[in-house]
């Protein structure tokens, strides 16, 4: 469901300036620079209203922290937050993830996330699924060397397409939970994954890391 417009929303985000990127283009192959940092870069596409994002950027001062989010009325909350956080390690930008390779240079980004990201049905609109192996390859292009992607859901057919799908793209499989609040794994929820572990609904988890030797492929 479309988040409802949020109210004096253009004078909002003008006041979050100091956290949204309004060019991430002219950034490309800086974004280090741009935090002052010569920490990792991580990477949350689809960070809804920034609870994820906040908590890893508390955890986690050295890393720089990216949250990307489409959705304005979403953005906004979270760039709110974060203002009043005042951490110096997170930004926040709306674009989309299938043009991330225009905003970052091959190897820029050493991790992704992919949280309760939308699940669309499989047969029309599987290609719009961010564990696609189009996106996966975007992310093959951006990601470091030993990069990797953290993705969890609540949507069983999801994780189970994206298990095959990850697997097909000639990615390793690490660390898989069929039960992510069932087991001891580290874990920083979301707005949304706290919603579906109220309901009852399993959470699922897993890593999927770049392959180092090509030629595993061939």
């Amino acid at each position: 469901m479309r988040m409802r417009k949020k109210k004096n929303l253009p004078a909002r985000l003008e006041r979050c300036a100091p956290v949204l990127i309004s060019d991430p283009r002219a950034l490309r192959g800086q974004w280090r620079a741009m935090f002052g940092s010569g920490g990792p870069l991580h990477l949350e596409i689809g960070c809804g209203k920034g609870r994820f994002a906040l908590e890893m950027a508390r955890r986690n001062p050295e890393v720089c922290f990216l949250a990307v989010e489409r959705e304005e009325g979403a953005l906004i909350m979270a760039a709110e937050k974060a203002m009043e956080a005042r951490l110096p390690n997170l930004r926040f930008l709306s674009f989309d993830a299938a043009a991330l390779g225009e905003i970052f240079e091959p190897g820029e980004v050493d991790l992704i996330y992919l949280n309760f990201s939308d699940p669309w049905p499989p047969n029309r609109q599987r290609k719009r699924r961010l564990t696609w192996r189009a996106f996966l390859a975007v992310y093959d292009q951006i990601l470091s060397e030993d990069g990797a992607v953290y993705f969890k859901t609540d949507n069983q057919r999801l994780f189970e397409w994206s298990l095959g799908e990850i697997c097909q793209y000639g990615w390793l499989l690490q660390n898989i939970s069929l039960d992510l609040h069932g087991s001891d794994f580290d874990n920083v929820t979301t707005e949304y994954e706290e919603r579906f572990a109220a309901q009852g609904c399993r959470i699922y988890r897993l890593e999927a890391r770049r392959r180092l030797d090509k030629n595993l492929l061939k």
